[in-house]
């Protein structure tokens, strides 16, 4: 089996606002050999992070080999090619290291403080990402003034544009990536028996749209690697009572979602991930408020040491 590709996200999120915290996480990141390092978008909330592309330009300044990337960027509301420039920029910045993960969107109040009616994010998202895909790709932008001959500039590093994940947790949504043959970025929420349901489901779709299984198989996942059961418990305690905010909690046990426990078990848990669903990349999701720093620290750490 081939080597797994381990990426990890924010796991300060009380510092998204800080250039500094986010370039010590994402470079210790890096120094762990982690392939990348992930930032989600989130509006208006507690540790809101509206803007994850202009967070990373920060962070490509004081790295050099570990990929960045998006998990996820919401394409309905905004502006195409807009995006696709500060796609570009980015891309640029960090000379070529750029994962898009994209995502329609969930939350009726950003739809609504954004002007977008939700029920045609599918359509806004499909439209919007051919305009990006056709301006990366050095094509002459549509506008309603047929003289204007103008293409975006500067292109990405990335002949094409960025590789892209696209984020599903529906049947509509695994519907709609499968048509566009590219790889879905699975829920952190769901178990391993829904993941092989919803994979099932995604390859029957695909076949369907004529389209080849993508090579990349991704999920995300909760993860807590520490020696200490104290602190697996209790993690796992804090998972059970945050749980219920999230609308696709099914599970009771935060261990049927998140991967939580010493070395061996998490290193035997992901092994079963890979068995069950072939899976070629692990982003590790570690935001704990009620565990320390320095047990949050060990925990990555541990979690790189699995992969050496």
């Amino acid at each position: 089996m081939n080597k797994l590709h381990l990426g990890l996200t924010c796991w300060k999120p009380e510092s998204s606002w800080n250039a500094r915290s986010l370039c010590d996480q994402a470079s210790h990141a890096e120094q762990l050999e982690f392939d990348s390092y992930w930032l989600s978008e989130n509006h208006f909330g507690n540790n809101a992070m509206p803007s994850p592309l202009t967070q990373l330009a920060a962070v490509s300044g004081c790295t050099s080999t570990i990929k960045l990337g998006t998990a996820s960027y919401l394409l309905p509301i905004r502006h195409p090619i807009q995006a696709a420039e500060e796609v570009a920029v980015v891309d640029q910045l960090c000379n070529g290291r750029l994962i898009l993960g994209l995502g329609r969107g969930m939350q009726e109040s950003v739809f609504n403080a954004f002007g977008v009616d939700s029920k045609e994010k599918r359509k806004l998202f499909a439209s919007h990402l051919a305009q990006m895909r056709e301006a990366w790709n050095g094509n002459v932008i549509a506008t309603e003034n047929s003289s204007d001959n103008i293409c975006l500039s500067p292109l990405p590093v990335q002949k094409g544009g960025p590789p892209l994940w696209i984020a599903a947790f529906g049947p509509l949504a695994l519907k709609q990536v499968a048509e566009l043959g590219l790889p879905y970025l699975a829920s952190p929420m769901e178990t391993l028996q829904e993941l092989k349901d919803n994979y099932s489901r995604f390859n029957a779709l695909l076949k369907e749209a004529g389209k080849s299984p993508p090579a990349t198989v991704a999920i995300m996942r909760t993860v807590f690697v520490h020696d200490d059961p104290r602190l697996c418990n209790q993690v796992a305690s804090t998972l059970a009572q945050q749980a219920g905010k999230f609308r696709r909690a099914k599970a009771a046990d935060p261990r049927d979602w998140a991967l939580i426990g010493n070395r061996t078990y998490v290193e035997d848990k992901i092994a079963e991930y890979r068995q069950a669903l072939g899976v070629t990349h692990l982003i590790g999701s570690g935001r704990f408020p009620d565990v320390d720093s320095v047990a949050i620290k060990t925990s990555i750490e541990n979690l790189a040491a699995l992969n050496r």
